[in-house]
């Protein structure tokens, strides 16, 4: 199927036409973003967090620290919400109550997995270095047991997503458009500006960062 099943989670209740199901655009917003934020029920009540993320086939993995709060929660057996939120514009409109945004965005429900097969657990981390930076894995020295062992990575199936985008002008009440003020879109974007070398960087080693 080319498309995500709609659930009672994932039927948009509010502006409904703005809904995206289909999983090529699903997964392009998803490989885009460098961050995700990961929702779930803590011990003490609601917890955010907000994390880095990547995609291998139909699941979103996550990684951080063995004794992260929210990762010793879900591996318990809570669901959990991640989300990915691209800022792609500020909609000024003619009246305060019309101002928006433009964005796309993903919302995925579910039930992680823990990934402790080694093979499989250092795979995916690569798959996050080459993410972040193509290349990168085969110049820097990889994890060792210690570094892998107080890592945790998770994995969340893409089966229960849905997406949200907006896009265009801003939408006045018709009455508005004959006000004499500026309204339109200011376009915002993530941009990778020119590398910062280290301080302790070794005489002669270049960035081959792309």
């Amino acid at each position: 199927m080319s498309e995500y099943a709609v659930t009672p989670r994932t039927k948009l209740k509010r502006a409904p036409k703005r809904g995206v199901y289909d999983k090529a655009q699903v997964h392009a917003m998803i490989d885009e973003a460098y961050f995700c934020h990961v929702a779930t029920i803590g011990k003490n009540g609601p917890i955010v967090q907000p994390t880095t993320h990547w995609r291998q086939e139909e699941e979103i993995f996550i990684h951080g620290s063995n004794r992260n709060g929210l990762f010793q929660s879900l591996i318990a057996g809570e669901e959990c919400c991640i989300t990915v939120t691209h800022l792609d514009g500020l909609v000024m409109a003619r009246s305060a109550m019309h101002h928006s945004a433009n964005y796309r965005s993903v919302m995925v429900y579910g039930k992680v997995r823990v990934v402790d097969d080694e093979d499989e657990k250092m795979d995916s981390l690569k798959w996050l270095v080459e993410k972040i930076a193509p290349g990168r894995w085969d110049e820097v020295r990889g994890p060792n047991k210690k570094e892998m062992k107080a890592t945790m990575v998770l994995a969340l199936k893409l089966e229960e997503v849905s997406a949200k985008v907006r896009t265009g002008n801003p939408i006045d009440d018709e009455e508005d458009y004959d006000i004499p003020v500026w309204a339109g879109v200011v376009p915002m974007e993530v941009v990778k500006h020119d590398p910062i070398d280290d301080d302790r960087l070794i005489n002669g080693v270049t960035c081959n960062l792309r």
